[in-house]
């Protein structure tokens, strides 16, 4: 019945008006509806005025919906300024054109959203991070932060927030959160918080590829240019991290020739142009940290002392535990363990490090300096039982096994 109801229904819509491409698509769905229902609901008194009926709202839909997307389509080109519809002369310097994921990006950092929000959301949204990951990195529950993500989305919804090219003024307003969310990604690349991989690649080189746009968009801020120097004075070091078996290779200890000589480079040539002329900030700190690290021949060459002064500076402008505990380990290698475990003693009630894997494991190497091989053993078996990346987890168990 269908078969011989079909070209009677396309001329009766043909008939009106409707084009025939337009009818057919039209038809071939009321057809697929009929053959869908008719077997469960009965055949109607009027098969043929069943199928026109049907037919004729699919065709009513679409007209609606090509009239929708024809109005988006022209609101669109009426808010494109006129010299954007034109080529650029020959001679013109050429146009940083932002890609979806960099749009996306500082669309996470809606303002409406808290900073740590922002952060979240975006690496969850951009980095591609579990839940989890980042819990991880802002070392709070997984559950917190999932309901943290949620509040975040809904608050952008909320907020008229929407996907496309900001103006220059939100761009700067949104930056800080940006470089953190850029940072945080780079940093669970470059040592994964779970698994049983030591690196996430694919992640270094997002962050790496989004800051390079970011250093493009604004190519005078101080902060942007030292983060990606931070970023490849870092990822120089990723073929040195891992041996063959990819366990892990402390720094110390690391085949420096096997460094990216390139990565360096080009890292310390950033920072080093952007030091002087720029307002002094977190990254441009860290990233002249690794440029110390970078340029000493062997572990024994490093300048611990202009290390240490760098990280002081570091806790005067951004506090943070960790780079306390990173501080501690600088200050032992330029005045001995002992002063480096009374600092790591200052922080034993800082809550943001209960339970973290990496405070049980700095004590642990400085109480081995220190020459208690006992404590740094219970430590480093501490430190192991907290940390959740496989490689972490089989160096410090193989530090505490050298010492049993």
């Amino acid at each position: 019945m269908l078969r011989r109801l079909a070209p009677q229904v396309l001329g009766a819509l043909a008939r009106n008006g409707a084009g025939f491409a337009a009818a057919e698509d039209a038809v071939q769905e009321a057809l697929l509806a009929a053959a869908q229902r008719w077997p469960v609901e009965g055949l109607p008194r009027n098969p043929q005025g069943w199928l026109i009926t049907v037919a004729s709202r699919r065709l009513t839909d679409q007209h609606r919906a090509d009239a929708a997307r024809a109005r988006r389509e022209a609101a669109a080109v009426a808010l494109t300024p006129a010299d954007h519809l034109v080529a650029p002369p020959a001679d013109a310097q050429p146009v940083v054109v932002d890609d979806d994921t960099l749009t996306l990006l500082f669309l996470c950092c809606h303002p409406a959203l808290t900073p740590p929000s922002q952060v979240a959301l975006t690496l969850r949204a951009v980095g591609g991070l579990t839940t989890a990951e980042v819990a991880r990195a802002f070392l709070v529950p997984e559950a917190s932060m999932s309901r943290r993500i949620s509040r975040a989305k809904q608050r952008i919804r909320d907020a008229g927030g929407r996907f496309g090219v900001l103006a220059e003024a939100e761009r700067h307003q949104r930056l800080d959160a940006v470089l953190q969310v850029l940072y945080l990604i780079f940093n669970e690349g470059y040592t994964a918080s779970a698994g049983p991989a030591l690196h996430r690649a694919e992640l270094t080189g997002e962050a790496i590829r989004l800051t390079r746009q970011v250093r493009r968009l604004l190519p005078d801020d101080g902060e942007v240019a030292g983060l990606l120097a931070l970023m490849l004075l870092t990822e120089a070091r990723r073929p040195a991290r891992t041996g063959p078996d990819g366990a892990l290779v402390p720094l110390a200890e690391q085949n420096r020739r096997r460094w990216r000589a390139d990565l360096i480079q080009e890292g310390v040539a950033l920072i080093t142009e952007t030091l002087p002329r720029s307002v002094i900030g977190p990254y441009q700190i860290q990233a002249a940290i690794a440029a110390v690290h970078a340029e000493a021949g062997c572990a024994a060459e490093t300048d611990w002392a202009q290390i240490h002064a760098l990280y002081e500076l570091l806790e005067r402008i951004a506090p943070n535990p960790m780079t306390t505990l990173n501080r501690a380990v600088a200050l032992a290698m330029v005045r001995g363990p002992d002063a480096g475990l009374e600092l790591v003693a200052t922080l034993d009630g800082d809550q943001r490090l209960a339970g973290h894997h990496r405070f049980s494991a700095v004590r642990a190497h400085l109480l081995e300096l220190a020459g208690d091989p006992a404590a740094a053993r219970s430590g480093y078996l501490d430190a192991a039982r907290r940390s959740t990346s496989l490689p972490e987890r089989r160096y410090l168990e193989d530090r505490a096994a050298r010492l049993g």
